[in-house]
This record gives structure tokens, C-alpha cells and sequence, in this order.
């Protein structure tokens, strides 16, 4: 059972779409909670979505109806769809478990990936 590895960033234009990957070998069998998050050039990094172990999920307010998580538990990967994408959303995009309910193994504190670096053009 290994780390966390982001994938699926690129350079697209201003509406277009794209769907990153983070995938976490022991996420699905430490029934973790994954979170998404981004961190723009110079500024603090930001929280961007949540997906529970029963597969509730929770957004930035500010993202809601453009950004959807969702997971493959065969895959032990977590998904972020970005829809509309703006210049706004350029960053670096990570997932980090989360350690948060009773059945959940000592295995979901504190896994963080790299990162996928997300740029949008106008």
C-alpha cells in the first residue's frame, strides 16, 4: 500500500473540462474520507471538495455546480471532474485522506500527494 498519485492536469482554454485522478493503493481498504485541494502561485491553499467513505460528498460553496468528486473503489481512486473551467482555477491540485469515521485505519492520517498542476487560459 503505497502513496498518493494525482493525475490529469493540463493547459486547457476557458470552459473546457477535465478530470483528474488521485489514486491511493490501501484508500479503499482503510475506508478513508479523500479530500481535494488547491493551492494557486502565491497564494493559500484552498479546499476544494470532499467525498466521504459511504460516498457523501461536500464542496467549496464557491465551486459547487462546476466541480463533482466521485470515487472507483475497484481502483482505489478518487475523482475530480471540472466542468466551465476559468483562470481562476489555475493551480496545483492535490488529494489528502482523511481519517474520519470508526471503521477507518490508521493508514488514511496524513497521505498527500504531489500534485497535478491544472492552468486555464483565458
Amino acid at each position: 500500500q503505497g502513496q498518493l498519485v494525482e493525475s490529469g492536469g493540463g493547459s486547457v482554454q476557458a470552459g473546457e473540462s477535465l478530470r483528474l485522478s488521485c489514486t491511493a493503493p490501501g484508500f479503499t481498504s482503510n475506508n478513508c474520507g479523500m479530500d481535494w485541494y488547491r493551492q494557486a502561485a502565491g497564494k493559500e491553499r484552498e479546499w476544494v471538495a470532499y467525498i466521504r467513505v459511504d460516498d457523501r460528498t461536500e464542496y467549496a460553496d464557491s465551486l459547487k455546480g462546476r466541480f463533482s468528486i466521485s470515487k472507483d473503489r475497484a481502483k482505489d481512486t478518487v475523482y475530480l471532474q471540472m466542468n466551465n473551467l476559468e483562470p481562476e482555477d489555475t493551480a496545483m491540485y492535490s488529494c489528502a485522506t482523511r481519517f474520519d469515521n470508526e471503521h477507518a485505519g490508521a493508514w488514511c492520517f496524513g497521505k498527500r500527494g504531489q500534485g497535478t498542476q491544472v492552468t486555464v487560459s483565458s
